[in-house]
């Protein structure tokens, strides 16, 4: 028994600190070679910062909603509903969702709602949506900021992030970066 436990205690040493000092440490020192140390990207408008790689609420008419969090865009910690497309009390969220979307968006169809848009990511976090999702509020937007709708998608094809490579992943928008262009988007 002793020829097993010694190699094992120095196993379990030898691998303690292979990924509880030697891994952490190269990570952090990766890190500090990004343009923010690894702290995100950083977007800093009226004096407050945000982070673009966490979601933000948006729910005021004169801007792109974001896309609905399950943990209220805590980012202290993340989560999904962990419910069900079966689960009544999940559909009937997703219903209400969709219910005040088509209040605030008269012109538009239920069929046309993109599911981003009334379901919230895995992580209750994600800061980007669908550029169909940014695209189904353009006419809202543009009457309440009396802005030509043309200018919104304009302004929708510069925000959109192209898959990587041009083909991993879809193209998606990040709310926050696109509802500060929209901020400072000229009649």
């Amino acid at each position: 028994m002793k020829q097993h436990i010694i190699p094992a205690i120095r196993l379990t040493v030898a691998t303690l600190l292979l990924f509880a000092v030697v891994y952490p440490v190269v990570v952090w020192g990766i890190a500090q070679l990004s343009s923010n140390q690894g702290k995100g990207e950083i977007v800093e408008l009226n004096g407050k910062k945000y982070y673009s790689n966490i979601g933000q609420s948006f729910t005021d008419d004169k801007y792109f909603w974001s896309r609905p969090s399950a943990v209220g865009y805590n980012a202290a910690g993340s989560g999904g509903s962990n419910k069900g497309p079966s689960n009544e009390e999940y559909l009937a969220q997703v219903q209400a969702r969709i219910d005040t979307f088509l209040v605030h968006n008269p012109e538009i169809n239920k069929s046309e709602i993109p599911v981003d848009l009334v379901t919230a990511s895995g992580s209750g976090l994600d800061p980007d949506f669908s550029v169909q999702a940014a695209k189904v509020q353009v006419k809202r937007i543009a009457k309440i900021r009396h802005i030509k709708e043309s200018k919104l998608f304009e302004l929708i094809d510069r925000e959109t992030e192209k898959p990587l490579l041009g083909l991993f992943g879809p193209e998606k928008i990040n709310v926050l970066k696109l509802n500060i262009a929209l901020d400072n988007l000229k009649k």
